[in-house]
């Protein structure tokens, strides 16, 4: 399964944040709830429910959305969705905590930790730019970040969503036309920082950085292309990010 912004109830998560920024909370929780109500599989359920549960106002509310959320991220079995599960069980350790039942707080940061920093994506893995490359070329950090003007980037990055790949070259700097290559780590790797619990639980679009060199062993030419109306949206949305990019 691959993490779609599209998805409705994707779509309606992020309007409900983007209440919260404007300091509607009440409005926000609205439309949580709307998302819950509409929430069609386990993934949907999973996540509205863990939106919903940002916004009860007791301990044993929050908790129950947080185990409804949890219940259905069980059930989803993808690595969409397994970055999710430290900061669901942390969370809900706390709801112990607060309750003052310190046996199911402590089960609960014990799975935690089982689940944190945990890295089992094996790909494929796809880089996205408008670079005219070859198989066996190697791509490594140190180019210009195509997000941040003045930004020498420290790693480079890759996802293991093909389309989150085409985004990235419809974006990337350059006039060549957009490349997305298959490609393949040659040391360790790391969530990236940069959208990892940003808004969404884990690393739901599977983006990962690393500072050893990539290796492109292929390319694909078929992937869900955004529109140009989508694509001026990504770009006005970077021009007025204000948060500092994490290199």
């Amino acid at each position: 399964m691959e993490f779609n912004p599209g998805n409705n109830i994707v779509r309606l998560c992020l309007r409900g944040m983007e209440l919260e920024d404007e300091g509607k909370p009440d409005d926000a929780t609205g439309v949580f709830l709307r998302a819950w109500n509409e929430a069609a599989n386990n993934f949907e359920k999973y996540l509205a429910a863990y939106f919903v549960a940002r916004h009860q106002k007791d301990v044993p509310g929050k908790l129950k959305w947080l185990e409804t959320s949890l219940q259905f991220a069980s059930k989803v079995n993808d690595l969409t969705v397994e970055g999710a599960f430290y900061y669901l069980y942390l969370n809900i350790a706390k709801c112990y905590e607060e309750l003052g039942d310190p046996g199911n707080s402590g089960k609960n940061y014990e799975l935690a930790m089982s689940f944190k920093d945990r890295l089992t994506d094996t790909g494929p893995f796809y880089h996205g730019t408008k670079a005219d490359l070859k198989t066996g070329d190697m791509l490594t950090p140190g180019g210009s970040s195509n997000y941040k003007q003045g930004v020498i980037m420290n790693h480079i990055y890759f996802t293991a969503s093909v389309n989150g790949a085409g985004l990235a070259a419809a974006l990337a700097k350059g006039e060549g036309r957009e490349r997305v290559y298959i490609v393949e780590p040659t040391g360790s790797f790391e969530n990236d920082p940069n959208v990892t619990d940003k808004k969404f639980p884990g690393n739901p679009t599977r983006s990962y950085r690393t500072r050893e060199p990539l290796r492109i062993t292929g390319e694909v030419t078929d992937w869900v292309r955004q529109t140009p109306g989508q694509l001026q949206q990504w770009r006005d949305k970077l021009a007025s990010s204000k948060g500092d990019i994490i290199n």
